[in-house]
């Protein structure tokens, strides 16, 4: 937290050709070119706006620079639309979008694939599971609001920080389907040809928890997926599982009128479909929240920095807010009286007591997708 409209940003299919393909969101000036990235002075090194010089410094250096490489980010995942198009009109510099429909594993894909040149990703935004294992990739940077994210929502030094986040749901056109009040509600046939993931489970973050949404609904664990696994083999079987990449797209054209997904991008389906309901389980309440990484060999390591800057600011977590995503420091910013309240009301209800994946569970969930999902779902 995927297929070929921008929603689709933990897509398995796009391939990594796609990753050197940028489309310039904030300004009309041409791709960078493959040459060889420039030296990363002293914001490369940089683990804070202060050691960069000060924010004035900072932003200086950034402009100066005058580009940032992003990937991986659609316009309607978490607002990150209006977070670019923002960033580039208060500082003037042109963001490079690369690969909107891609996974977590093409961004690492792209920081190897790419290193040394222009085309460089400068920052990432991966699902945990990627990120704690490419560490090695990432430099360290500390934001102004560094103290407000809580210890557990961060690496230390700062090689990762986790920035929006949600709980996983059941998004469904309630003028096809009756209410649905449980996961297992889906296994009837009611549902048939109606169910599907954002993305294969294998590579993509959304899809990954999606299979344990289900599996603790089924009475499995963190632990152990897999009565997860079992449950789309059953949904399979009975024809209710459809193998088809869940985009805003297909939302939209009735596709896949069924939908597992974090409920910031569910609930971002009213707009296309009016009557679109998300549903949180109360007995598989599933949050799990996305981390910011630099490129440790960016080649804008000032514009980088800034980005965190700017993403860690009051004005960038309340446009996660805006597109309904959780941002990292929302309890912070409720006590500090600067959390867009409105927006804050908007999000859909949980009742149920919040689990998180653990480091370890996240790594033994994937690596038992791995081995068993293309056996269940064929």
């Amino acid at each position: 937290m995927d297929a070929s409209s921008p929603r689709s940003r933990r897509q398995v299919l796009t391939a990594l050709a796609g990753a050197g393909s940028f489309a310039l969101l904030a300004a009309c000036s041409a791709p960078p070119s493959s040459s060889p990235a420039p030296s990363s002075g002293s914001a490369g090194a940089a683990t804070s706006a202060e050691e960069a010089g000060g924010m004035e410094a900072l932003v200086a250096a950034a402009k100066a620079e005058g580009q940032l490489n992003v990937i991986a980010l659609p316009p309607d995942w978490a607002n990150y639309g209006a977070m670019i198009s923002a960033f580039s009109a208060k500082y003037g510099i042109t963001v490079n979008s690369a690969s909107p429909d891609g996974s977590s594993q093409d961004e690492i894909n792209a920081v190897n694939q790419l290193k040394g040149t222009s085309r460089a990703p400068d920052v990432l935004d991966l699902g945990m599971s990627v990120a704690l294992a490419n560490t090695a990739l990432f430099a360290p940077y500390k934001t102004a609001g560094w103290a407000d994210i809580p210890d557990a929502q961060k690496e230390p030094s700062g090689l990762w920080v986790q920035d929006y986040g949600g709980f996983m749901s059941v998004g469904y056109d309630s003028s096809k389907f009756p209410e649905v009040t449980a996961v297992s509600d889906l296994t009837g046939p009611a549902f048939k040809n109606a169910v599907a993931l954002n993305g294969d489970p294998t590579q993509a973050n959304a899809a990954l928890n999606g299979v344990v949404m289900a599996s603790l609904a089924s009475g499995g664990s963190l632990d152990d997926i897999s009565r997860g696994v079992e449950f789309f083999r059953g949904l399979k079987a009975s024809g209710n599982f459809i193998p088809v990449q869940a985009t805003s797209a297909t939302v939209k054209s009735g596709e896949t009128p069924v939908v597992f997904d974090w409920d910031y991008l569910a609930a971002g389906n009213a707009k296309e479909v009016p009557t679109w309901k998300v549903f949180v389980p109360a007995d598989a309440t599933l949050g799990g929240y996305y981390a910011q990484a630099i490129n440790k060999q960016a080649p804008n390591p000032a514009a980088a920095r800034l980005w965190q800057e700017f993403l860690y600011s009051d004005e960038g977590q309340n446009t996660y807010l805006k597109g309904g995503a959780r941002p990292v420091r929302m309890e912070a910013m409720t006590t500090a009286g600067t959390i867009d309240t409105t927006a804050a009301a908007a999000l859909p209800p949980v009742t149920g007591t919040p689990v998180f994946l653990s480091e370890a569970q996240a790594t033994k969930a994937k690596t038992a997708l791995a081995s068993t999902w293309a056996g269940a779902i064929g």
